[in-house]
């Protein structure tokens, strides 16, 4: 008896369950669906010479000091790493993962520093090609706020959305 009591309050809690999580999805998937369309191509406007000498000037700039940052760190794990390879005496399992991890995460941070530069090169052309602002998927203006925010954007935000998703 007490099998088929238990069970007879399980199912009820399942059923309240399943209802919830039927509801839960839903109203989200509404709101994320409505602010796409109503944000479109009101935001951009044809850019003025200045104001396309202006922003070359300032992803110019981006694109030197990241070379600079890039090169200084390339410097400094060279000598990182001389120092490692030179200071093995008495190393143990713990001191070896230790300057693995270090390494790797140098590796890390100098494929980041090349994916930006890459990334602001790809905008720089953009901008000399007469495409940049607009989205390289749906062909819409990118807002000028995104622009601000992230100068070498390439999708909207409804694209980049869509993108992250899968």
């Amino acid at each position: 008896m007490k099998k088929t009591a238990a069970a007879g309050r399980a199912t009820p809690a399942k059923k309240t369950v399943k209802k919830s999580v039927k509801k839960a999805p839903a109203k989200p998937a509404a709101k994320a669906a409505a602010p796409p369309p109503a944000a479109p191509e009101t935001d951009h406007a044809p850019r003025t010479e200045s104001e396309q000498a202006e922003l070359r000037a300032a992803l110019k700039e981006r694109l030197d000091e990241l070379v600079a940052e890039q090169r200084r760190y390339s410097d400094s794990i060279a000598v990182a790493q001389r120092e490692r390879l030179s200071d093995t005496a008495g190393d143990d399992q713990i001191d070896s993962g230790s300057k693995t991890v270090e390494h790797e995460h140098e590796v890390a941070v100098a494929g980041s520093l090349s994916e930006r530069i890459r990334q602001v090169s790809h905008a720089l052309e953009r901008i000399d090609e007469g495409g940049y602002g607009f989205c390289e998927k749906c062909g819409k203006p990118i807002p000028a706020a995104r622009l601000a925010a992230f100068p070498s954007a390439t999708l909207c935000v409804s694209c980049k959305q869509l993108e992250e998703r899968r």
